[in-house]
């Protein structure tokens, strides 16, 4: 049955149709990544509803496709303007703006693009090795150790989160909070829902993600468009790396891309995270480090390699398991929901033809990529002179459209404007909006299996324990939450001190 889903999902990745979008998605997320102050997680979201008349797999494959090209389209900005495009392309900036600044613009983005093309390929041929191999071990879950994976992966992801753990708790809980609103699977009774009949289907998750995503940016764009906008470094030299330079940073490429798998496949992590790890790595490496931070090519093809091998890597628990690995994840399990398909470790056998289609993107949308990636480097210069506050008007109304064109009601639009404020909000007190989204996704999911879990245990709670892959999961699940407490990170904060004084005291000593 797995061979034939990979063979299906492969056979769906190549026709024409599919091919074409996964074009279509890689441009318009070369042009997102380009755009600073736009990520890719805005433009998921903001196309998603585009998705709706398309077939699943087609939809996916676009969207795959530009989640993958908006993570190398991130360092076009980097190098040419001193200004991350992503999150992930942070460490790309260090030694690609000291190489663009003495001429070797176009060489950066080359080693930056031949680099994404290593990382992406890792990625991709991790996920389809990895996934289906987990997909297995899911095969003995039932309702119960559903249940686990669901309260494991809203622990995770929110004390992952970035800043404080307990921020991130709170927005995962109200991400669970808002997916309880409508009707009731069990009973069919309204819940939550204030007598509002636009509510009884449950709060949209499209239009949730359009808030949360798309709205904050286009008024951080506005703030940012009262300063003078810098001007791109022009591109005058060669793009396409030398062999001899390509062979000398494959070894670099590769590591780092194994480093961007295992890094995506830890949920609450990302590209940022892989890439800062992917770039020391590189400089312990490196026989002289004196030369990183000051346009040293090994700089850039480190972290450009280890983001795009973030993708695969996140994917592997969304696919398996259900638990989506970061915000863009689960914006791509949103692309399955509004067609019907329920996430979750099911995926794999319910739906495998939808989901190698999937996986079989991530690896193919890579040669649109380099081929587009080659092509629009030039072309880049004239989009990032694109004014931020034209940027930021065309957010708004795409967000505005999109949300109405879901079900043609204007209660979306109000509803999506509502949760751009409250992700606006977010924002300003440092609280994440990841683990909320994450709460939206595993909801439905909880909800399901605690009830069917209840119903088996014929209303005992003990039957979580009886079941020890349950018990396991519960028990991280317990420890991580733990672990973010200001009691337990106080005791081993100590501990952590008390320790170290007598190891800095004999270093000093002998110095």
């Amino acid at each position: 049955m797995e061979t034939s889903f990979i063979a299906i999902g492969f056979a769906n990745a190549l026709t024409p149709t599919n091919l074409m979008f996964m074009t279509l998605g890689t441009a318009l997320g070369l042009m997102v990544g380009a755009l600073p102050g736009l990520s890719a997680t805005m433009a998921l979201a903001l196309l998603l509803p585009l998705t709706f008349s398309l077939p699943p797999e087609t939809g996916l494959c676009m969207l795959a496709s530009l989640y993958l090209a908006a993570m190398y389209g991130g360092s076009i900005a980097a190098i040419l303007l001193r200004t991350p495009g992503t999150p992930a392309a942070a460490a790309t900036l260090l030694d690609g703006f000291p190489m663009a600044s003495r001429g070797e613009a176009g060489r950066a983005l080359g080693i930056s693009l031949t680099s994404s093309l290593v990382g992406g390929i890792i990625s991709g041929i991790a996920l389809l090795t990895i996934a289906p191999f987990l997909g297995k071990l899911v095969l003995l879950f039932g309702p119960v150790e559903l249940f686990a994976i669901a309260v494991l992966g809203i622990t995770m992801i929110g004390t992952l989160a970035k800043g404080s753990p307990m921020k991130g708790l709170l927005a995962g809980a109200l991400g669970l909070l808002l997916a309880m609103v409508g009707m009731d699977p069990t009973t069919g009774t309204a819940r939550f829902t204030a007598g509002n009949i636009n509510l009884f289907s449950g709060v949209p998750f499209t239009v949730a993600l359009i808030g949360l995503f798309s709205i904050p940016q286009a008024i951080a764009l506005a703030e940012q468009a009262r300063g003078k906008q810098p001007r791109p470094a022009q591109i005058s030299d060669r793009v396409i790396p030398r062999l001899p330079e390509f062979l000398r940073l494959l070894p670099n490429s590769m590591r780092s891309a194994v480093i961007g798998v295992v890094t995506g496949l830890i949920p609450g992590t990302g590209g940022d995270t892989a890439s800062w790890f992917a770039y020391n790595e590189a400089k312990r490496f490196a026989k002289d480090k004196s030369r990183f931070g000051k346009g040293d090519p090994a700089g850039v093809a480190a972290p450009e390699a280890a983001n795009n091998a973030v993708v695969g890597g996140a994917l592997v628990p969304t696919i398996a398991l259900g638990i989506p690995g970061s915000s863009a994840t689960a914006v791509l399990l949103g692309g399955l929901m509004v067609h019907g398909i329920l996430p979750g470790p099911t995926l794999l056998t319910d739906y495998g033809d939808v989901t190698y289609t999937l996986i079989w993107a991530i690896l193919l949308a890579n040669i649109p990529l380099f081929l587009l990636g080659l092509l629009f480097t030039r072309f880049s210069v004239i989009v990032m002179r694109v004014p931020r506050m034209a940027v930021a008007v065309a957010i708004v109304v795409m967000s505005i459209v999109g949300s109405f064109a879901i079900n043609n009601n204007l209660f979306d639009v109000w509803l999506m404007l509502g949760f751009g404020l409250l992700g606006y909000i977010f924002e300003r007190a440092g609280i994440p909006t990841a683990p909320m989204v994450i709460g939206l996704v595993l909801g439905m999911l909880l909800d399901v299996s605690l009830n069917q879990s209840l119903l088996i245990g014929r209303g005992n709670w003990g039957i979580f324990l009886e079941s020890k892959i349950s018990l396991v999961l519960l028990a991280i699940a317990a420890l991580s939450i733990l672990q973010a407490t200001p009691f337990f990170r106080l005791v081993f904060g100590r501990f952590g001190r008390r320790k170290a004084v007598p190891q800095a005291g004999t270093m000093a000593g002998d110095s």
